[in-house]
């Protein structure tokens, strides 16, 4: 891959920086039915046509435009929600650089799957140590999930998923 950052994190999701046409026409022969994009379309490796060359593949193509100085919590929650939504599918995710879709991960991990601190910064230690606009976003985003007044508004994602890491 052509892609900055890929890592696998279950034998479902996938996570990577920018992918290149090439990347793109290698996801079928991993199984891959989903690509959620979380960069702007501005970005400056943004990858022109990237909903036409993955919906030509046969594979779903979902856009949460997420600005890197402005992250929101409803597009976290919106994130959650596709997961929820393809259950059962084997889902790619990717920004420009892996940093926003690394955090995603990591919360989604931590905050639907429950799984441990160590478990969930794979792989987001590994592509980077998030700045104080993404460290206050970490912090909201857990703070509102932990109220139980909003929990009910969570996707609950972690009900069919099977959460087998790869090795």
């Amino acid at each position: 891959m052509d892609a900055e950052n890929t890592h696998q994190v279950f034998d479902w999701l996938w996570t990577s920086g920018q992918l290149s046409e090439k990347d793109i026409s290698c996801l079928p022969a991993l199984g891959i039915e989903v690509v959620i994009n979380l960069a702007l379309p501005t970005a400056s490796n943004a990858l022109p046509g990237e909903a036409e060359f993955i919906t030509r593949q046969g594979i779903a193509y979902i856009h949460i435009p997420v600005e890197w100085e402005q992250p929101e919590l409803h597009q976290l929650v919106q994130f959650f929600g596709m997961l929820k939504a393809f259950e059962g599918r084997k889902i790619w995710v990717h920004c420009a650089k892996n940093m926003r879709a690394s955090v995603f991960i990591y919360l989604y991990r931590k905050l639907c799957l429950k799984e441990s601190e160590d478990a969930s910064v794979h792989p987001m230690q590994q592509v980077w140590v998030p700045n104080e606009i993404w460290q206050t976003f970490i912090r909201n985003a857990s703070n509102v999930c932990s109220n139980p007044a909003f929990e009910s508004d969570w996707p609950d994602t972690h009900s069919n998923h099977q959460h087998q890491a790869s090795a």
